[in-house]
């Protein structure tokens, strides 16, 4: 873990939402820093503000009011340009939904953020490449999303996040469309690349899930309620027989 400044730094955070003549208070004074190289759950009811408040870390919304330090830099009031730069370098997002092209190969989903980075064919063939392979997946590059289990659609959105080298991996809600075993196999992937150093900020309701987190962040009414570190819970896929 880095001895320098916190990666994410979250100081007295307010996003309020004009919905005609109702403001909508999301998040009221949110102040939470996170560490290079932590794993953090987000947890919440619906309503909590843990959707507002990673929508904020990853740079898909602004604060109304206080600031966000994103790598040493306040991004807080960047315009779209920038922060989508900022996100390009900096962030990697896995959703619920894989969020995949259907009618396009694991290998070209992979290839996309690099495709906007400007990188050359063979650049982005040899880098989405070493993605997949990372995620067991060396086998399958040219499958498409209708060709693979919903535990391999999630490990060509974990390699896709991965292939631009982000110091954060951003996942919502990631084992929502998953069943038991392919959620452990998916939280032992995020452990394996917290160990490897990466920053991982996981959203979701499900205790089960926070679990093999070292930090379960509670937030309710807008609010930090809680902030716990634990001891997390060793992901242990099962034998490959078994998930038959």
């Amino acid at each position: 873990m880095s001895n320098s400044s916190p990666l994410l730094v979250l100081e007295d955070v307010t996003k309020v939402y004009h919905m005609g003549d109702v403001d909508v208070h999301a998040l009221r004074g949110v102040s939470l820093s996170i560490e290079e190289g932590e794993f953090v759950a987000i947890m919440g009811a619906s309503g909590s503000g843990k959707s507002t408040l990673m929508n904020i870390i990853g740079c898909l919304d602004r604060p109304t009011s206080g600031r966000y330090l994103l790598a040493g830099e306040e991004v807080s009031r960047l315009d779209r340009n920038a922060l989508a730069e900022k996100r390009n370098r900096t962030l990697g997002f896995v959703f619920q939904n894989f969020n995949l092209l259907a009618r396009t190969s694991a290998l070209e989903n992979v290839e996309l953020p690099l495709l906007y980075a400007g990188l050359h064919t063979r650049e982005r063939h040899e880098h989405a490449r070493a993605a997949l392979q990372r995620m067991g997946l060396g086998d399958r590059i040219h499958h498409h999303p209708n060709q693979m289990s919903g535990g391999q659609q999630q490990r060509v959105a974990v390699a896709r996040a991965l292939v631009s080298n982000p110091k954060v991996i951003l996942a919502d809600e990631p084992t929502g469309n998953l069943d038991s075993v392919t959620s452990v196999e998916v939280m032992a992937i995020f452990q394996e690349l917290r160990e490897s150093g990466i920053t991982v900020v996981l959203v979701t309701h499900e205790p089960d899930i926070s679990r093999y987190a070292r930090r379960v962040v509670m937030m309710r009414d807008g609010k930090v309620q809680s902030d716990q570190r634990q001891e997390p819970q060793r992901a242990v896929p099962a034998p490959i027989a078994a998930a038959v």
